[in-house]
């Protein structure tokens, strides 16, 4: 059930997008074990002055190419299914669309399974 925000600057084309996005559900699927079909992932392109990502902080030199990715999903994975997963990710956007692992910021926001509605305003899991 995660919902993934895919941010990064405006002007890559369609396949581009695509492969982020197919690379993150693949990592998911992989590291986390998120079902087939449960596959919620928004991009969101923005100009250069309204996308600020830190050139270098914590020593990693990143690019105009940055792409920051948040994931919303259950609070039940543990640090090492995390390790795994931001590993893998970075290894298939590496592979397709070709993004350098320093320009991928990953960010977890873990909440609990009553968090969530997916439609008809009920809360499926709770």
């Amino acid at each position: 059930m995660p919902l993934v925000r895919i941010a990064l600057r405006r002007g890559k084309p369609a396949a581009y997008r695509k492969a982020i996005r197919d690379g993150v559900y693949l990592a998911m699927v992989e590291s986390f074990g998120v079902p087939e079909r449960d596959r919620f992932i928004l991009v969101s392109e923005h100009d250069e002055d309204d996308f600020d990502v830190s050139p270098d902080y914590m020593d990693i030199q990143r690019s105009a190419d940055a792409v920051i990715i948040q994931i919303t999903a259950r609070n039940t994975r543990t640090t090492d299914q995390k390790k795994t997963f931001f590993a893998a990710l970075v290894e298939r956007l590496k592979a397709d669309p070709g993004i350098r692992p320093e320009d991928v910021f990953i960010s977890l926001i873990g909440v609990e399974k009553d968090d969530w509605s997916f439609g008809n305003g009920i809360a499926q899991y709770a």
